[in-house]
């Protein structure tokens, strides 16, 4: 089969890079996206889609039988593997944490991405500064108990959060800004601002909703540290 004219899927990506390439459905027609989602399962028995429309994982559902399908509705994320495969355990840890459950929806895709990576993956949602008390158990658990290596803050609003976990915390915050809020600044705007701004080192900052750019930084930076945990870096 030749390759689609309207792609060039990066098949290697994973190996090369570390990353996964994720097919992103929305603005894509159902075709284009099918024929990538093929050409993926055919080359790697894997494909990761985010964004996906309900008329897309229609189609997605019926040519795809023959595949497992894990379906994560609230992103709207799917992944597709060939039967008896199962994502990679690298044995990185990345903590999420939500300042408000409208962050969920792209914590979420950003939680699919890290375990796709091979991270194992520990979240806390709905503990923003509002009532800022709600954090600080979560916040614990995640560096006493499940020692991760890496945390991702998604925050909308005053975009707060991800400086206040900066400045507690002595792993690397990933801010992490969405499109909730009110008025002027809303969409993300001020949230991104104010991360951006953030005078707490240790601290990098995505764009707004990109949850696929922030599970791109924590897992190489968890599957690093769960390397150098095993002794398994590669010679420089």
């Amino acid at each position: 089969m030749t390759e689609p004219q309207f792609a060039r899927p990066d098949f290697n990506r994973h190996e090369r890079k570390g990353v996964p390439e994720v097919i992103l459905a929305e603005h894509k027609s159902a075709e284009q996206v099918l024929e990538i989602t093929r050409r993926f399962l055919e080359t790697e028995g894997r494909a990761i889609l985010s964004r996906v429309p309900p008329e897309i994982e229609t189609r997605l559902r019926a040519e795809f039988t023959a595949f497992d399908i894990e379906w994560h509705p609230i992103p709207r994320a799917m992944v597709l593997r060939r039967p008896g495969t199962t994502p990679p355990d690298t044995g990185g840890r990345v903590g999420i944490l939500t300042a408000g459950t409208s962050d969920v929806p792209i914590a979420e895709e950003a939680a699919l991405l890290c375990r796709e990576m091979g991270c194992q993956v520990y979240t806390a949602y709905d503990v923003g500064v509002a009532g800022l008390h709600r954090l600080f158990e979560p916040l614990e658990r995640l560096l006493r108990q499940e020692q991760v290596d890496v945390i991702i803050v998604a925050a909308g609003m005053d975009g707060a959060l991800p400086s206040v976990v900066s400045g507690l915390v002595d792993v690397p915050v990933i801010g992490l800004p969405t499109s909730v809020g009110y008025g002027l600044g809303g969409r993300g705007v001020a949230a991104l601002l104010t991360m951006l701004q953030t005078c707490s080192p240790g601290m990098a900052v995505v764009n707004i909703d990109n949850g696929i750019g922030a599970a791109a930084i924590a897992g190489l930076i968890a599957n690093r540290a769960a390397a150098a945990r095993g002794g398994h870096l590669r010679d420089v």
